[in-house]
């Protein structure tokens, strides 16, 4: 379980460093993206983080703890800007929401599917 914790930091720091040093993207979804590349390249194998991933997983619920912390300690702020808030929450979901469609509707063009047909298999 330490070498697949381990692991799963190397990646992590990987990502920071590649973030501090080279691409304006977040360490940690750097070091995804790399860990991701690693495993469906065969390089590594699920087995070497699944007990350390597991565990992580597991315990998910403990690391939403420090920002809910930071939420209430910052609730002044938060109540001074909840419009701007809100909006920045809705017109992100409305975005979101157009962008998979349009995306959905052209890979199912690309699919050779079309409206009205039914999906066999």
């Amino acid at each position: 379980m330490f070498g697949g914790l381990a692991i799963l930091l190397a990646f992590l720091a990987i990502g920071e460093l590649l973030a501090a040093i080279l691409v304006p993207l977040p360490g940690n979804v750097i070091g995804m993206i790399l860990l991701t590349g690693a495993l469906l390249s065969g390089r590594l194998t699920v087995a070497a983080v699944k007990r350390a991933s597991d565990l992580l997983l597991d315990n998910l619920a403990f690391l939403f703890v420090p920002p809910g912390v930071g939420i209430m300690v910052h609730a002044s702020t938060i109540a001074d800007s909840w419009a701007v808030i809100a909006g920045a929450i809705v017109a992100s979901t409305l975005i979101v929401l157009v962008l998979v469609g349009v995306l959905q509707q052209r890979l199912g063009r690309v699919d050779g599917k079309h409206e009205g047909e039914e999906q066999t298999g």
